[in-house]
């Protein structure tokens, strides 16, 4: 049990040094071409829009986490009150 625990847990942190390092990951639609043949045209990917590249989930999740502390944590110009002397 704690063998598991410990595997699970090595896992999670290598793939968030993985996501802090690296995080963007090759396109898997399109194989990291930023382009698709159908038949006999070729397109934009419509996944990663012709950049070859898409950001990782846990790179999105982190990213995603950031911003909803900023905004809860962090006042506002608007939530400041005015000093007397101004």
């Amino acid at each position: 049990m704690a063998l598991a625990s410990l595997l699970i847990l090595l896992t999670t942190a290598g793939y968030a040094v993985l996501c802090a390092v690296k995080p963007f990951a090759p396109c898997r639609k399109c194989s990291g071409t930023g382009v698709r043949t159908r038949r006999r045209t070729v397109t934009i990917c419509r996944r990663c829009h012709g950049h070859r590249a898409r950001l990782r989930i846990g790179r999105r999740l982190l990213n995603n986490s950031r911003s909803i502390h900023a905004a809860g944590t962090r006042p506002h110009a608007t939530d400041r009150k005015a000093a007397p002397w101004q």
